[in-house]
């Protein structure tokens, strides 16, 4: 079995440079020894051979040689990259987030606080996790798409480089929809509306960031429906990105003054209730995925809640019974 791994660029990594984007995933491989990779054709880009501040685009493919643990290559190429055993604990745990199977594609409920991919402190990830939902199957699963370390729900898996190419387009021409279900500090007003705001990544001495930024950012979007609400303290809203933006949510809800339950990050002392008895995590759920299968029909999955967001639920007294389709008369 081939050790070469193609990667599908995500939609929220458009226009990143490529060596940016090798160190957010091999933060190990020395630049140098990146650019020989480039300049021997063994990193590649849709087949392409590309210099290292080439710009990506959502839905390519880049090929990506064996490496060991320490960025070095695999010389033969038939060696599969050797990582770390998964523990008959874990390999159970994420076989029990499985919400859909069938020989093309896995979908299943992330829970919150799993990282989707490592980096420097997360030595526990989906991605290291991946071998465990083989399966019957040669390859590893694929990722299509991200979720936040802290958001929870429906995530999108391919099970071989075909079928995660044509995931990755239906996710970037729109035809796939992802819809969350988020409690909002407030109730935002209108109870229905668009959020048209460009975000741009900053960094400050907190990390890294995400802002309005009307100047430099990308243009992001997103359809809000407030599904119900508790006076005027809190609301269950339904969220429909109509962009792919990295913490596009979050900003955008903080930004019309409503910011996600539980997100300091974004809505600081705002995004917490005085007095309630709530757990202080994000409220922040991809509840439901609707999407062309790679061979025929529509895959159409959600997510329970998870057991944090329950408990709210239970708290404001909100009926699950409402759900519905709260963006039926956008599509109409």
């Amino acid at each position: 079995m081939s050790g070469v791994e193609t990667r599908i660029v995500a939609e929220d990594e458009a226009d990143m440079r490529l060596d940016r984007w090798f160190k957010r995933y091999y933060p190990q491989l020395s630049h140098g020894y990146l650019e020989k990779l480039l300049r021997t054709g063994q990193v590649r880009v849709e087949g392409k051979r590309v210099k290292a501040n080439a710009r990506l685009e959502a839905g390519q493919g880049v090929r990506v040689p064996p490496l060991d643990i320490s960025g070095e290559l695999i010389p033969r190429d038939d060696v599969a990259p050797a990582g770390p055993a998964i523990s008959k604990r874990d390999e159970t745990f994420i076989r029990s987030c499985v919400l859909y199977r069938d020989d093309d594609v896995i979908v299943i409920d992330k829970p919150a606080g799993l990282a989707v991919q490592g980096g420097t402190g997360t030595p526990r990830h989906l991605d290291g996790l991946l071998d465990a939902l083989r399966f019957d199957a040669d390859d590893r699963p694929r990722l299509v798409h991200r979720l936040d370390k802290d958001t929870s729900g429906v995530l999108v898996l391919a099970r071989s480089a075909a079928v995660a190419a044509r995931l990755a387009t239906a996710f970037r021409d729109k035809s796939a929809r992802k819809y969350y279900w988020a409690v909002t500090a407030g109730v935002p007003q209108p109870y229905q509306g668009r959020v048209d705001a460009a975000l741009a990544k900053e960094t400050d001495s907190r990390g890294e960031r995400v802002a309005v930024d009307d100047e430099e950012g990308r243009s992001a979007s997103t359809l809000y429906q407030v599904v119900a609400h508790a006076h005027n303290r809190a609301a269950w809203v339904a969220l429909w990105p109509l962009t792919g933006r990295t913490h596009q949510l979050r900003v955008h809800m903080a930004a019309i003054g409503t910011p996600i339950l539980g997100d300091g990050k974004y809505g600081g002392s705002e995004a917490f209730l005085p007095g309630a008895d709530l757990p202080k995590v994000l409220h922040l759920h991809a509840r439901r995925l609707i999407l062309p299968h790679p061979r025929s029909g529509v895959i159409d999955v959600a997510a329970p809640l998870p057991q944090h967001m329950e408990a709210t639920w239970d708290y404001f007294g909100f009926d699950r019974r409402e759900d519905g389709d709260p963006f039926a008369s956008y599509r109409a």
